[in-house]
């Protein structure tokens, strides 16, 4: 069961714990009437992709001024499994960096290896060390590698939440990256301020948590493309919507509140944004580095300019091939040809594209650490300039 503590934007706190099969799904960005290119898979999520599973842990506490170690919190952790919790098996997979300030552990072995061997976690910045030794603990508690000699090396990625979180109160606990692991399941994913993606803001609103899929034929065959974002970049002023400069136009609209000392100096912008892709296409390594590559183009086209403080880190893995990872023989793989690549290269920028805008678009207002607050996106507004550029009826 996946508890959230749920905050009503006053002095006092309610706190509620329900499961996730308890929470309706939220508006999403075509629910609104948002536009977008590309055909969805059922879920327009990453678990579209068969096998994958999401999993999440929410810690939202307290108000008022922050003080260190108590609080208020609003944080937590994602995790995505590429093939499940239950019979799994490590899948080809690689990663990009459009910008480096930031962290995903365990990269250098997957640039080595071609192999992702364990799920991807997302957690803020202070707390991937604990993130990272929970999926250790957890590995050994569930007997998850079931062989005589293993050794891997956990995925974690972050973004910072400091503007809202107590993030050096460290609140991050094991509890949390088991509770994210065992609540992991296919189906719908929620969005917003859920999870790793709690405390986030991106292009001058509250951001977090999207997703988004792609179904496209090659050959005569169908095949899946999803993503999931961490988003919590940008200024405000890029904010960019179905080709529509929303965030100009919007720019004098719900100013994030700052009511922190004077030694918080957060720029503008400052930010990042974490991007998993799951396909089931058969590709390699090479080739997954390729699509990592081109997760920036649809980071831009909502506004992303890959800021110099911006953690801006990819990963991308294939569940195809499941029998390539053997540690005693020699093994026969399928792949794409590179001349066939290009429908993944579409699926992958309208994915991200689109996963972005559904973060803004199912986050609601937060108020976090000292009265500080970001604002959720205006839908009204939104649509309303939208249908001024002739971007909707």
């Amino acid at each position: 069961m996946l508890h959230h503590r749920l905050k009503t934007i006053c002095p006092w706190i309610i706190f509620i714990s329900i499961s996730t099969s308890a929470f309706a799904q939220k508006p999403r960005a075509r629910d609104i009437g948002i536009p977008f290119t590309g055909t969805p898979g059922k879920y327009n999520a990453i678990t579209d992709v068969p096998g994958v599973e999401v999993g999440f842990s929410t810690i939202i506490s307290g108000s008022g001024k922050d003080h260190i170690g108590k609080g208020p919190v609003r944080t937590g952790v994602t995790a995505i499994f590429p093939n499940g919790k239950v019979n799994h098996h490590p899948v080809f997979a690689n990663w990009y960096s459009l910008n480096g300030n930031g962290e995903m552990t365990g990269t250098t072995w997957i640039t080595e290896s071609g192999f992702l061997e364990s799920p991807v976690m997302i957690t803020n910045t202070n707390s991937v060390g604990t993130v990272r030794d929970a999926v250790l603990k957890w590995f050994v508690d569930k007997n998850w590698y079931r062989e005589d000699f293993w050794y891997t090396y956990p995925v974690v990625a972050e973004t910072y939440d400091g503007f809202l979180n107590d993030i050096y109160g460290f609140h991050v606990k094991e509890a949390n990256a088991y509770e994210a692991l065992d609540s992991a399941k296919p189906g719908p994913v929620q969005e917003g301020n859920v999870g790793g993606g709690t405390g986030m803001m991106c292009l001058g609103f509250k951001g977090g948590t999207g997703t988004a899929s792609r179904v496209f034929t090659i050959n005569g065959k169908q095949y899946t493309l999803g993503v999931l974002v961490q988003s919590n970049f940008g200024r405000k002023k890029n904010l960019t919507i179905a080709g529509v400069p929303v965030g100009l136009e919007l720019k004098d609209t719900l100013n994030n509140k700052l009511v922190t000392p004077p030694e918080y100096k957060k720029p503008e912008g400052q930010g990042s944004i974490i991007v998993v892709v799951a396909t089931d296409a058969p590709l390699l390594p090479h080739q997954l580095k390729r699509i990592a590559a081109r997760v920036p183009l649809g980071i831009g086209i909502v506004g992303g300019r890959g800021e110099n403080s911006s953690g801006d880190i990819f990963t991308a893995f294939s569940t195809a091939n499941p029998d390539a990872f053997s540690r005693e023989r020699s093994t026969q793989v399928e792949m794409i040809s590179n001349d066939q690549i290009n429908p993944l290269f579409e699926a992958t920028v309208q994915s991200v594209e689109e996963a972005i805008i559904n973060a803004m678009v199912a986050a609601e207002t937060m108020e976090g650490i000292n009265g500080n607050t970001s604002y959720a996106l205006p839908h009204d507004a939104v649509i309303r300039l939208l249908r001024k550029h002739g971007m909707v009826k």
